[in-house]
């Protein structure tokens, strides 16, 4: 017999659209299941001010299904010269629903990422008054640091400093790899929450580096041991409101991800919701799936949830495709490495 789970419909609280051919390859794998996503601000050149932000708006509107039900919600790229004022009125406007923090050099087009946390320091503050949430890209770009504790020393060396300096302020750790983080937030109740991916409930570095090297799970923050994976999954599925999710979805084409020094990201927009059933159901916590998908980030983000349902029915095994094809070439979807029986109605 089949089973059936209705929840209300979810949305993907960090998500890579990227522009041009991309974006209008990409945009209806999210649309198709997601009622609303915050988009990242990452493009060449970055979208800093509320008129980039307006003008990245529109593009993704142009790029739109027909019949599609689907918001792009906004975020500015913080640079040591962003102005607070032109994120307040960005805010004010509902332009932008959130501001990105990349350490400079964290991950793909982060060039113009901070380096000296007292030059944004107005920023903060400005946030911090007008309650816009800060989204952190988590990892500290010191070269010393091994990269699989680079999350957990910008916890201690900056993302704690700078909470605790900005009073307020509050702040999404997004797409957190390791039991540091989840525990850093377990620790905080007020003014934090934190992301968690789709591939980083399903793998760990094994399935990047055993057998031989495997570009397309290759990402930023990079998959860490086994015991890490088994705390994100503790933490996905526990209920608890601080933790939501947030694909970090972000399509490469093969020949960038395949070479010699390839690029990082998943692309998991296409079958999340089946993946994400797959995982809860082996955890015994269905019951959870629309907490984590469809209730903590509205709460946190003080917007009401969705209306509208999705139906997930499992049946017979589903084939998903391999790769979608895109104006700039093709883009492998992520592979779970296990049977997907969970369709998406």
């Amino acid at each position: 017999m089949s089973q059936t789970l209705t929840l209300r419909r979810p949305d993907d609280w960090h998500l890579h659209l990227r522009d041009g051919a991309m974006l209008r390859a990409v945009l209806p794998e999210t649309a198709r299941h997601f009622a609303r996503a915050i988009v990242m601000p990452n493009l060449v050149p970055p979208v800093v001010t509320g008129q980039d932000a307006a003008a990245y708006r529109a593009r993704i509107l142009a790029a739109m299904p027909a019949n599609a039900d689907f918001t792009p919600l906004m975020t500015l790229y913080l640079t040591e010269e962003t102005d607070p004022e032109d994120v307040a009125a960005a805010h004010a406007s509902g332009l932008v629903s959130a501001v990105k923090l990349y350490p400079a050099g964290a991950t793909t087009n982060s060039a113009s990422g901070v380096r000296d946390f007292d030059k944004v320091r107005a920023v903060l503050e400005k946030m911090a008054e007008i309650g816009l949430p800060l989204c952190v890209h988590g990892e500290v770009t010191d070269p010393t640091v091994d990269i699989f504790d680079r999350e957990a020393v910008f916890i201690d060396r900056v993302l704690d400093p700078v909470r605790r300096a900005t009073p307020g302020l509050r702040v999404v750790m997004e797409h957190i790899t390791t039991s540091n983080g989840v525990d850093y937030v377990r620790a905080h109740d007020h003014d934090l929450g934190a992301t968690i991916t789709t591939h980083h409930l399903v793998i760990n570095r094994n399935h990047i580096l055993v057998g031989g090297i495997r570009p397309h799970y290759y990402c930023l923050p990079v998959a860490k041991r086994e015991e890490h994976r088994l705390a994100l999954r503790a933490a996905a599925t526990s209920g608890d409101a601080r933790f939501f999710l947030g694909t970090d979805s972000a399509p490469h084409i093969d020949p960038l991800k395949e070479s010699a020094c390839g690029c990082a990201g998943c692309f998991t927009a296409t079958n999340t919701m089946s993946i994400l059933a797959h995982v809860f159901e082996e955890e015994g916590a269905l019951a959870q799936l629309e907490a984590f998908t469809s209730l903590n980030g509205p709460a946190f983000y003080g917007l009401p949830a969705n209306e509208t349902t999705l139906t997930l029915t499992k049946g017979d095994p589903i084939t998903y495709p391999k790769k979608i094809d895109t104006g700039d070439g093709p883009v492998t979807i992520f592979d779970p490495g296990f049977t997907l029986d969970w369709h998406v109605t």
